[in-house]
């Protein structure tokens, strides 16, 4: 095909989508739903698993303390943890921190924690191993000997929470791309019903080319490049948003207890490449179905 008629068949496409703009912005705005709901699934996952090769690069740990110790316990716990190689105490948490972190925690349910009698939750000292091979480090060891100190209740460390942090995120995939298919199907399902609206909104003009002898292909180009329209649209307001979101998340680093600061980080170009040619396959697969239909049933 010349420049010329694909000059054509742009036209024609963008004229369609401009005069039956209602139908085609709503299925634009459920493309973009779509995509941006897989995109921040797809945004989550890369996050957390950044996080979990930060907390693997790094051992933080955890030292409860048992109750009523007195501060001279206190203090000779302080004084052992400062002996432990490339060990760095981030910080001591004591039991009405703790009890309030955990009312923020509840937020509107907090009142549920008026009912015991005195703070159930140990004070802690929250440790970080920088500078040294995790590997090397033996942290079960070191849990045990820490255990050993009088005062201290219980050791729990970040790679104990990473094995578990694992198996849970294993089953986010698993559940995320089920929901990302069906998604997709209904992308598929909507785009679908666009294009056949607005050929069945053209049938007599179709029907005036086809008898000046006009090819199949000439008449459902227009049709496929309105689709695939819809879909590079959607795709690319979905990214943009997606985008805009992370840039306010990444604005202030985010914190959690016992574990590295977390810093957000985008979606690689594959992925939200991958995300915008999704959404513009969508768009064609939509419009293929529609024409094929529509040329099937008048055969």
């Amino acid at each position: 095909m010349t420049l010329r008629l694909w000059t054509y068949f742009f036209k024609r496409a963008v004229s369609n989508i401009l005069e039956q703009r209602l139908i085609h912005l709503i299925s634009m705005g459920t493309i973009t739903i779509s995509i941006l709901l897989f995109g921040a699934f797809l945004l989550f996952i890369v996050n957390l698993n950044a996080w979990l090769l930060e907390w693997g690069q790094s051992l933080s740990m955890s030292v409860y303390l048992e109750d009523d110790i007195g501060e001279k316990g206190r203090r000779q716990i302080h004084e052992a943890l400062k002996g432990l190689p490339n060990a760095e105490i981030r910080g001591y948490i004591s039991k009405e921190e703790a009890m309030e972190s955990l009312r923020e925690a509840f937020g509107s349910q907090a009142a549920l924690l008026d009912g015991f009698e005195r703070n159930p939750l140990p004070a802690s000292f929250e440790l970080m191993f920088k500078d040294a091979d995790v590997q090397s480090l033996h942290a079960e060891k070191i849990k045990e000997d820490l255990e050993s100190i009088a005062g201290v209740e219980e050791v729990q460390y970040s790679e104990q929470w990473i094995d578990r942090f694992q198996g849970i995120l294993s089953l986010i995939k698993a559940g995320g791309f089920i929901v990302g298919g069906l998604l997709c199907l209904a992308v598929l399902f909507i785009t679908t019903n666009t294009i056949k609206l607005t050929i069945y909104a053209r049938t007599d003009e179709i029907e005036i080319y086809k008898l000046v002898g006009a090819t199949d292909g000439f008449v459902k180009v227009p049709f496929l490049l309105e689709g695939s329209f819809q879909g590079l649209i959607g795709g690319l307001i979905a990214v943009g948003v997606l985008y805009l979101v992370y840039s306010l998340m990444s604005l202030k680093p985010l914190y959690a207890s016992a574990f590295p600061v977390l810093h957000v980080v985008f979606l690689p170009v594959w992925a939200w490449l991958g995300l915008a040619g999704l959404s513009v396959l969508l768009g064609l697969a939509g419009g293929l179905i529609a024409v094929g239909r529509f040329f099937h049933a008048g055969a």
